[in-house]
């Protein structure tokens, strides 16, 4: 059975791993490609393609502004998946999807999975998928298709709850920095004690931390307790306004891990 790429990077890399998250058809519809190509090609560790959302929970006003931008462009998963078909061609970072489970339910679970596998995504993150759902319903579709699922725990998460989540989780488990939206401006030494709680549990899966990191120090004092971290807003802030991904993504990245 083949690796999954994501336990391959862990396998390799305990520290310092930056993944990076986009939104899939922004700027523009025809960008995805292109954006995971930059990243790839300016150093992230791993990329997190966001699926455009009209309502998301936890998406601050940048990757909300991004994801309606996306969908008013024309991006479906239809058009996501058609635009993936032949990526690993050129790509072999790890590529997660992660968005709501809505626009999942309504393309078919077991179909979405499929057509994710077939693609070469290497797991999800669904932020509002139930535990038990999961258990009970959903681990054996993404089992079967070799899709990593992905939770996140907050700081105010119970110690029994977090080691529940980091056993039903695949790949690495994400905590979300604060009880916010994304993009929220953050120091990151008030979480420094959830961070050093998380350390000292010892869990199953590495860690990233999620939610404010947003330059070299917001990143060095997430990876000083975890395996690293991912950047959303502010790597979308930079595309904004780029007429090309490439150098707007190489100027970012070296702005976080020179």
């Amino acid at each position: 059975m083949t690796t999954n790429r994501i336990d391959a990077l862990f396998a390799r890399k305990q520290q310092d791993v930056l993944s990076v998250y986009c939104t899939a058809g922004f700027p523009r519809r025809d960008s995805t490609l292109a954006v995971i190509r930059a990243l790839q090609d300016s150093g992230a560790d791993m990329i997190e393609l966001g699926m455009p959302y009209s309502d998301p929970l936890a998406d601050g006003p940048v990757i909300q502004a991004s994801s309606m931008t996306a969908i008013e462009g024309g991006m479906t998963l239809s058009v996501l998946f058609s635009q993936l078909k032949g990526f690993r061609e050129t790509i072999t970072l790890p590529v997660l999807l992660m968005g709501y489970l809505n626009p999942v339910m309504q393309y078919g679970f077991d179909r979405f999975c499929a057509d994710a596998k077939a693609a070469g995504i290497d797991g999800l993150i669904l932020p509002d998928l139930p535990m038990h759902e999961f258990e009970t319903i959903y681990a054996p579709v993404l089992r079967r298709h070799g899709l990593h699922l992905i939770f996140l725990v907050t700081p105010e998460t119970t110690e029994d709850r977090i080691r529940k989540l980091d056993a039903l989780s695949t790949g690495f488990l994400y905590a979300v920095s604060s009880s916010s939206t994304t993009g929220k401006d953050k120091d990151m030494g008030d979480s420094r004690a959830y961070f050093t709680r998380l350390e000292g549990m010892r869990l199953k899966n590495p860690v990233l931390v999620g939610f404010g990191i947003k330059d070299r120090q917001t990143f060095q004092a997430a990876c000083a307790h975890t395996a690293g971290a991912v950047i959303g807003t502010a790597y979308i802030r930079a595309l904004e306004t780029a007429t090309d991904p490439g150098p707007a993504t190489r100027a970012f990245i070296k702005t976080i891990r020179p």
